[in-house]
């Protein structure tokens, strides 16, 4: 479908991609010619035109798990919704005056998603009617990286909602997307749902952020995925963030109460061991640290320069002397004091949102005592 034939306005201009040199791209991406995918949760793109209308060209699919997006206009959230499969025009506003700048943030709400290798989310261009302006510069540049709490799981649908569904997951309700607005950052996400620093949820190994961290989106499988560079190892080129959040470990210590994990790969069993006061054993402690401290050495050559925090404890908190032991033995061990640990609020009562996860006001909570850190440790100047 054409954008002609959903709309009358004879002056809308396309502008594809690769035209769009004043626009802000957010997110780990890759831009192949006229095509930006959006890879990860609240990557997508951001411009400031004079124009009555804005539409963006999308093309979408998926076979299980439908995309998700989410429309920011001037700072004001607008809307979120399923997109469905297919190539054609969505119109982000019309009919607002023309000539006076409009600033609009398109960006995907769902985490990238490994069980489905179909679902994907391009923009191709735009339609606009006025003239693109540059974007003012932002104050600063933060990265998350995470599990199901920065995948923003539960924190839309009711507390009793448990289904595990796209629909209950975003970057509109959550801390990132509340930090970003307080300090005028630019942000970017790198996470997935039931992933650790060493093992996931139920003890497999192999679901561990540090080995896909590298990759441009190394949890976008399947040769589509793969031809759009997704599984291109990752150059920051000049994106250079002042402070790398890590929110994980929580589903490392759920790996504890877990029954033992058969890997199939391997054909033995993992079985991660607690000691009688409900804490990792002093082996498995030590496993946890010394993932930990090699995540953040992973993360130290990528970013130099960078502000590493690691934050833990929105759902329990039995392993925070574990992570904050990590933090220490690593600044001692590598000299790198450009490092710390921060314990958030856990999550109580009406701070849950669906899926027994953080809802909005365990965000808002954790996000008021990440930009208090970030401010008076002078990491970031606003």
């Amino acid at each position: 479908m054409k954008v002609g034939e959903l709309i009358s306005n004879k002056n809308l201009k396309y502008y594809p991609v690769s035209e769009l040199k004043d626009c802000r791209i957010h997110g780990r991406n890759k831009v192949t010619g006229d095509i930006l995918p959006l890879f990860w949760n609240h990557s997508g793109i951001e411009i400031e035109c004079t124009g009555s209308e804005l539409w963006v060209e999308l093309e979408a699919d998926f076979s299980v798990f439908e995309p998700w997006a989410a429309l920011e206009i001037n700072g004001a959230f607008m809307m979120r919704q399923m997109l469905m499969p297919g190539r054609y025009p969505l119109c982000l506003f019309r009919g607002m005056s023309y000539g006076d700048e409009k600033r609009a943030f398109f960006y995907r709400e769902l985490q990238a998603m490994g069980e489905d290798n179909d679902c994907h989310v391009l923009i191709r261009g735009i339609y606009t009617d006025g003239e693109i302006r540059k974007l003012p510069s932002k104050s600063c540049r933060i990265e998350f990286i995470g599990d199901s709490i920065s995948s923003g799981e539960g924190t839309y649908g009711a507390h009793y909602d448990m289904d595990w569904i796209p629909m209950y997951m975003s970057s509109s309700r959550h801390y990132a997307n509340i930090i970003e607005k307080e300090l005028n950052a630019e942000v970017r996400i790198i996470s997935q749902g039931g992933w650790g620093v060493y093992c996931g949820w139920d003890g497999d190994t192999s679901h561990n952020i540090p080995s896909v961290y590298d990759k441009v989106c190394g949890l976008a499988y399947g040769d589509f995925n793969e031809g759009l560079g997704a599984s291109e190892i990752y150059e920051p080129e000049e994106w250079m963030p002042d402070a790398v959040i890590i929110n994980l470990g929580t589903n490392d210590m759920n790996a504890f109460d877990m029954p033992p994990f058969y890997d199939v790969r391997t054909g033995t069993y993992n079985v991660m061991k607690k000691g009688p006061d409900g804490k990792p054993d002093k082996e498995h402690a030590a496993i946890i640290r010394n993932a930990a401290k090699g995540f953040m050495a992973q993360i130290r050559r990528l970013y130099p320069s960078s502000h590493i925090l690691w934050v833990y404890g929105m759902m329990g908190q039995r392993l925070s002397g574990c992570l904050e032991a990590a933090v220490k033995e690593y600044k001692d061990e590598s000299g790198d004091d450009n490092t710390a640990f921060l314990l958030l609020p856990d999550t109580e009562g009406d701070g849950f949102g669906s899926r027994e996860h953080p809802g909005f006001l365990s965000h808002e909570k954790a996000a008021a005592v990440m930009i208090g850190y970030l401010r008076n440790n002078g990491i970031v100047k606003v």
